[in-house]
């Protein structure tokens, strides 16, 4: 690499060693448990100066290492999120990630290695097209444009912060204890009174200006209530009404805090799904495995003792959790594990699809016209002769 761009490499790595301090993590501890849109209740909680906070925090979400925004309740507002693995037609891959866009009930679309080489995809459809949208997958592979193509169900995800306890500022390090981590997994103590499968949450009332605001919150929690009035057509009381509304009705089932533990030109990011023995295993272990520093997020996946997980790790350690995840199975706390590598400059991300709702007729969902759209698709892909490879020039990750 050239010189400049060596030296803007390793000034990134520091940026990210240089949070990694006992005030940030107090900071962090407290928006994780008492929210993130009033950082005057934060200061007050970690004890440190209301300026300090509210500088503190800025710095990290201008440089990218702190973002915070609201995961939605699904369910109750009628969608189902499902992870897609889609294997390309050699030759048609550019295409197949247009193609996962048609129906455009997607929240992230990346490119993956490993169990699958392709696309990896997140959507939130409508619950009840799910077997729509399995029809329009359908459609990807008898048109040629995907070899196959797997499908998960997922429940509500559950999200965590880095456990600070593994981290050593004195000398500025990640302490991985994998014995440890491995005796903690695999003990056969059992949770007691725990509950799993599916549920069926009640759905209280919304409109589509509630979901302008949950959007609004799931691209940055901390966004203002003037700036949802302006957006509202309406007064900051009558945002704020709006706001309460949706918080005690449970739309929101968690605010997110995504706090980089490690910089990203060090270190990779990983979809693991880990399929345990059975529901008691599944039940005793998914909060331990959460728990870890390097498990950044977790959803069951629906009809199966399985957990999809998020894991960025140091890109040295990931032969480690390769090792923990292979002696679970021989301990019989897992039957069967698999991991993809995601490429986390590919990602291409958005919000629920909040536009196509309806007041009066609820969500839309056309399979009509989405195949419709992905038979002109592969009409201009067949009749451009000109067809050439697109390169991107090499960028350095800034963000997980």
């Amino acid at each position: 690499m050239p010189a400049p761009i060596v030296a803007e490499y390793f000034k990134k790595i520091h940026r990210i060693i240089s949070a990694l301090d006992e005030t940030n993590f107090r900071i962090i501890q407290c928006i994780r448990e008492y929210g993130p849109r009033n950082l005057q209740r934060i200061a007050r909680k970690a004890k440190i100066p209301y300026p300090t906070v509210h500088a503190r925090v800025s710095k990290l979400e201008k440089q990218g290492i702190l973002r915070t925004w609201a995961s939605p309740s699904y369910a109750k507002i009628g969608l189902i999120r499902a992870t897609v693995l889609l294997t390309p037609t050699p030759g048609k891959d550019l295409l197949a990630g247009e193609a996962l866009k048609i129906p455009g009930y997607w929240l992230r679309i990346m490119r993956c290695m490993g169990e699958c080489n392709g696309y990896y995809s997140i959507h939130a459809v409508p619950e009840a097209n799910r077997s729509d949208f399995q029809q329009y997958l359908d459609q990807l592979v008898a048109s040629n444009l995907a070899r196959e193509y797997r499908i998960y169900w997922l429940e509500d995800q559950h999200t965590s912060i880095p456990n600070f306890e593994y981290y050593d500022t004195t000398i500025g390090k990640w302490r991985f204890t994998w014995e440890t981590w491995l005796r903690q997994l695999s003990d056969h103590k059992l949770a007691k009174h725990a509950k799993t499968g599916l549920k069926t949450p009640s759905r209280p009332p919304f409109d589509k200006k509630d979901l302008i605001i949950l959007k609004e919150l799931m691209k940055n929690a901390r966004v203002t209530l003037a700036n949802l009035a302006g957006m509202l057509g309406t007064t900051v009381p009558g945002a704020k009404y709006r706001f309460d509304k949706i918080r005690e009705r449970g739309f929101i089932h968690e605010f997110v805090v995504e706090f980089l533990p490690y910089a990203p030109e060090i270190s990779e990011l990983y979809e693991v799904r880990l399929d345990f023995k059975n529901e008691s295993s599944l039940i005793s272990k998914t909060n331990t495995f959460l728990a870890l520093p390097f498990t950044l997020h977790q959803s069951q996946i629906r009809g199966m003792n399985s957990v999809a997980a998020r894991v960025y790790l140091p890109r040295g350690e990931m032969s480690n959790l390769y090792a923990l995840l292979s002696r679970l199975v021989r301990n019989g706390i897992l039957s069967n594990f698999a991991y993809l590598l995601l490429d986390p400059l590919s990602i291409k991300a958005q919000t629920f699809s909040y536009e196509y709702y309806d007041d009066e007729e609820g969500w839309r969902y056309d399979n009509n016209d989405y195949i419709s759209r992905l038979q002109n698709l592969l009409t201009e892909f067949e009749d451009n002769e000109a067809q050439q490879a697109i390169f991107e020039p090499m960028s350095i990750a800034t963000t997980a």
